[in-house]
C-alpha cells in the first residue's frame, strides 16, 4: 500500500488526511525504521507493509466506532505506538495514555510524540495489572484499545478496568478473533462487560482477515481484578 493508496482508501471510509496528517505519519515511518535498527520495534519495515500492515490496520478500529464521541483512549501494550498513535493522528482532539511494560519502547513513543508535534499523550511504563489499580487510571476511559497484546480471555482483565460504565473496550484481532470472542465469554461477564457485535473486515491489498472484537462496560469491575501481574496469562477466566 502506497502513501497514496494508504490516503484514498481512509477516504473511502470517511477519513481525509490533511498535509500536516500525511507529514506525521511520513515522520512516523522514518523514525520506526531508524529507531528500528536500535531496538525491537518491528518486524516490517518496507514502507509499503507498514502502511498497509500498521498505519492502516491501526485505523480499521475507527471504522466499528465513533471516535469523535471519544474523549480520552488507554492503548495497552502499544508496543511502538500502534494502534493508538494512528488514531491520535487522524483524531487530534483525543487524550490518549499509552501503557507499555518495557522502557526502550516508551523513550521512542515519547520522542515520536514531540517530533510529530502530538498534544495530550502520557506515556505510563508499567504493568496493565498494576496501572488499572491505580485510582488516576482505574474505570477512568471511554475507550481501552490493544492489539496483538493477548488472547481475549486474558485482554478483557488487562483492559476493561480501565473503562469506565458506559465505555468500550476494542480488541483488534486477526483470523483467529471470532474463537477467542468464544472464549472469553465468562472473563466478558466477570469484569463488568457484554459484548458488542464483532466486526469483520480485510486489508485492501493483502487480504488477510482482521476482527474489532467490542465489548461494552456495562457494570464496574471488581476490585480483585486484575489478578498481580503474570496470573492472568497463567490462569485466564475461562
Amino acid at each position: 500500500m502506497s502513501k497514496h493508496q494508504f490516503g484514498s482508501w481512509l477516504q473511502k471510509e470517511g477519513i481525509q488526511l490533511t498535509e500536516k496528517q500525511e507529514k506525521q505519519f511520513e515522520v512516523y515511518y522514518r523514525m520506526l525504521v531508524d529507531w528500528n535498527q536500535k531496538i525491537n520495534l518491528t518486524g516490517i519495515t518496507e514502507e509499503a507493509e507498514v502502511y498497509e500492515k500498521h498505519f492502516y490496520d491501526s485505523l480499521t478500529a475507527v471504522f466499528s466506532h465513533n471516535f469523535h464521541n471519544v474523549n480520552d483512549l488507554v492503548d495497552i501494550g502499544a508496543g511502538a505506538g500502534f494502534p493508538s498513535i494512528p488514531i491520535k493522528i487522524c483524531f487530534p482532539h483525543l487524550k490518549v495514555v499509552i501503557v507499555d511494560s518495557l522502557q526502550k519502547r516508551t523513550r521512542f513513543l515519547e520522542q515520536l510524540a514531540g517530533e510529530i508535534q502530538l498534544q495530550n499523550i502520557d506515556l505510563l511504563h508499567g504493568r496493565a495489572e498494576e496501572l488499572a489499580h491505580n485510582p488516576a487510571h482505574r474505570e477512568k476511559y471511554d475507550v481501552a484499545i490493544a492489539r496483538a497484546v493477548a488472547k481475549m480471555s486474558v485482554l478483557t482483565e488487562l483492559c476493561l478496568p480501565f473503562v469506565r460504565r458506559g465505555g468500550t473496550l476494542l480488541a483488534m484481532k486477526g483470523s483467529t478473533g471470532l474463537e477467542e470472542k468464544e472464549e472469553a465469554g465468562k472473563a466478558c461477564r466477570t469484569l463488568g462487560g457484554k459484548w458488542l457485535d464483532p466486526c469483520s473486515l480485510k486489508l485492501p491489498n493483502e487480504k488477510s482477515e482482521r476482527y474489532i472484537l467490542r465489548m461494552e462496560k456495562i457494570d464496574s469491575t471488581p476490585k480483585t481484578y486484575p489478578r498481580k501481574p503474570g496470573t492472568p496469562s497463567k490462569k485466564p477466566l475461562v
